[in-house]
């Protein structure tokens, strides 16, 4: 007997040592079969196994919510709506069947930049009128969404949306979502770039790569400017500010963008310095590299904890850069923030009102739309204003408003005699400039409370009552999500039931103090379950002991913000009363 073994001997022991070779025995039909106690291999989802995965993910992996197309079409002709997982699907192209808060469908278009022209609002409105419930609503993120419509009209409304140069593709679910930019970019004299091309090569990008759709969670990508008009970069999940470099440092001059990350604000958030110095031309690969990273790392299993700031919390910034570099040909570059000169600060009432451009020649006007709401007439006629005193094209802002850019001078005039024709206005006041509502409960199921209506009422009573020397912005927002990111309010409202007489009534939990930019700060809790009804009397006791008891002309945030919690609730609710 050999003492030594064949190749094919030393192989099987090998494999066999290894625990890759199965034990093999027989049935009773004498065929060779595997250990019924062997494992099966487990399957992953990136870093997450498959039966970890939550109800969403599992929705995703079963397959892509692209591939919803064939049962869109399908349930338009039966003129019925999805069932089952194919209710999550049909948000990958901006259709949220929104019962029971309406048996109907929201259409959330992607208007990329916050930039569209004309010939697209006409085309808007028409979906909103034909299809729609006969409104549109303007977003926090410079967007547009429509409601009511019903599903045998879904497949009309998505051909449309494309016929007129925009789509909805992304918009909703676990997709980057409408990537917004500066809306006086290109115009702006106090900007540093023109980020308009950032934001729609970004907008592109996104679109034409089937690999960034289905992340972990949504996410949030932004573009400052450097402009007098805020997009509030620092909600973002990636939020790029324009930043100069000058000479004398170890850095070529010019303009760069600092990256900011993880803005979260319904998680009480705001984005922070990456340490990252960019180029242009470099915004976009860093964003999809870094998005790619989310993409294979993010929490799949846990939906509270599957957004970018807790995959950093996890791993820490510098682990998150070392992941992202490794996806692209250039290396990334660190400077410390001194070495960047920033622009002046924003300007809060900028988005409204007429403004001269960089061109001398041209201005622009901001027109107030109470809470974001247009009518299909005000979507036309705003239309032809732009196609008759500017050049066709219009800015949505993040403040839920719109701007009309490149007018002249001497058509001012008219085309603000148009604005108030169509029951519209262009001038600024120190509570409808910075007035923000979500849509509330009569849209959404989960909000508690008629936001949109409570910010209307809110805000006539304040305007009748006081006399504001500057600008407050006020955000109510339907539930935690934050849709109206109230925590960078100087007054957030988020709506919460309260019990009246045994009764359950719409209320607010009321937080003082936030903003972003220049004044960045996360609003802090200060009263809790408040009935709606008692809030216009104690805001306007608020904003009255202020205007009494600030120093010079302190701005409300930073008068809260010298302050504890515990002493500003004791000091708003001394002599409330109507």
């Amino acid at each position: 007997m050999t003492s030594t073994f064949s190749s094919k001997q030393k192989k099987y022991l090998e494999q066999h040592i290894l625990g890759s070779i199965p034990f093999l025995g027989k049935n009773a039909a004498g065929q060779f079969t595997p250990d019924q106690d062997q494992s099966i291999e487990e399957e992953w989802l990136f870093v997450t196994p498959v039966d970890e995965l939550c109800k969403e993910e599992q929705i995703k992996y079963e397959r892509n919510g692209l591939d919803v197309w064939d049962e869109i079409v399908a349930n338009a002709d039966k003129d019925q709506f999805p069932e089952g997982s194919d209710v999550f699907r049909y948000k990958f192209y901006g259709l949220f069947h929104v019962k029971p808060a309406q048996d109907s469908f929201m259409l959330r278009c992607r208007i990329p930049g916050c930039q569209l022209n004309s010939t697209q609002l006409h085309g808007l409105a028409e979906i909103a009128a034909d299809w729609g419930g006969g409104y549109a609503d303007i977003t926090t993120r410079g967007n547009l969404q429509i409601r009511e419509i019903m599903p045998r009209d879904t497949v009309s409304t998505l051909i449309k949306l494309t016929g007129i140069g925009l789509t909805s593709k992304g918009s909703g679910a676990d997709n980057v979502r409408n990537i917004t930019a500066t809306p006086t970019s290109g115009f702006d004299s106090q900007e540093l770039i023109d980020v308009m091309p950032l934001g729609l090569g970004m907008h592109h990008y996104i679109l034409n790569c089937r690999d960034l759709y289905g992340l972990p969670r949504k996410f949030n990508i932004s573009f400052d400017s450097g402009g007098a008009v805020s997009v509030c970069a620092d909600t973002n999940d990636i939020g790029f500010y324009a930043v100069r470099i000058v000479e004398g440092h170890d850095l070529e001059p010019g303009i760069y963008f600092r990256m900011r990350l993880c803005g979260i604000t319904g998680h009480q958030q705001l984005a922070f310095d990456s340490g990252l110095l960019l180029k242009p031309e470099e915004c976009i690969a860093v964003s999809a590299a870094l998005i790619r990273v989310f993409i294979e790392n993010g929490d799949r299993s846990n939906r509270k904890k599957a957004r970018l700031k807790y995959l950093v919390d996890d791993w820490g910034v510098e682990k998150l850069l070392e992941e992202t570099q490794k996806k692209l040909a250039f290396p990334l570059r660190k400077a410390p923030l001194e070495v960047a000169q920033v622009s002046e600060k924003k300007q809060r009432q900028a988005h409204l009102g007429v403004h001269p451009q960089s061109d001398p020649e041209l201005n622009y006007i901001g027109v107030v739309i109470p809470v974001g709401r247009l009518l299909p007439d005000q979507m036309h006629e705003l239309a032809r204003i732009a196609e008759t005193y500017g050049k066709g094209d219009l800015r949505l802002t993040v403040w839920q408003n719109l701007i009309i850019p490149h007018v002249p001078h001497e058509h001012i005039e008219a085309a603000k005699k148009a604005i108030l024709k169509i029951g519209l206005h262009y001038e600024a006041t120190p509570l409808s400039s910075g007035l923000v509502a979500c849509t509330g409960n009569t849209g959404c199921q989960y909000a508690g409370a008629n936001t949109k209506g409570n910010a209307i009422e809110l805000s006539q009573y304040l305007q009748e009552k006081l006399e504001l020397d500057q600008a407050l912005n006020i955000h109510l927002t339907g539930c935690p999500h934050s849709c109206a990111q109230h925590y960078i309010g100087d007054i957030g409202l988020q709506a919460t039931p309260c019990k009246v007489d045994g009764e359950t009534v719409e209320g607010y939990h009321i937080v003082l103090g936030g903003g972003v930019d220049d004044n960045r700060f996360i609003a802090r809790d200060v009263f809790s379950s408040i009935p709606f009804t008692e809030i216009p009397v104690l805001l306007k006791n608020m904003l009255s002991i202020y205007l009494d008891s600030r120093k010079g002309s302190e701005s409300f945030a930073h008068f809260t913000r010298r302050h504890s919690a515990e002493q500003l609730k004791e000091l708003f609710t001394l002599n409330c009363h109507a």
